[in-house]
């Protein structure tokens, strides 16, 4: 496990998010993969993500400062078929669980969602 947000900096990581309605039902499943390239203990923690076409920009991801869903990495290769991304070997598997909080905003308005770590190890394989 982590113990200060500056031991991610430069590191590798597999991200999964689940995104939940009000009634806790999934929504939808998604993940990504990058390096860790800024971290701030308000900001969050800041992943460059991975493509599968070098030409695209590099997109970033920001995560909550939170360490409790950062896992070390079992050695393998994980891929992802829907995005195209391969890692080989990263340094930390990454859960969360994204909560809607509120049912039927009006559009233009705040939609607000609650992250909450996964403080169990993903399985793998």
């Amino acid at each position: 496990m982590v113990t200060q947000l500056q031991d991610l900096l430069t590191k590798t990581c597999v991200i999964g998010v689940s995104y939940f309605d009000v009634q806790g039902e999934l929504l939808k499943q998604t993940q990504f993969a990058g390096t860790v390239l800024k971290v701030d203990a308000e900001l969050g923690i800041t992943i460059g993500l991975q493509h599968s076409d070098a030409s695209v920009e590099q997109a970033e991801f920001i995560l909550p400062p939170n360490l409790q869903a950062w896992f070390k990495a079992p050695p393998g290769h994980y891929r992802h078929a829907p995005s195209g991304v391969d890692m080989q070997n990263p340094d930390f598997l990454v859960t969360w669980n994204v909560h809607r909080t509120k049912e039927n905003t009006a559009e233009g308005q705040h939609e607000w969602w609650e992250w909450e770590p996964n403080l169990v190890p993903p399985q793998v394989g």
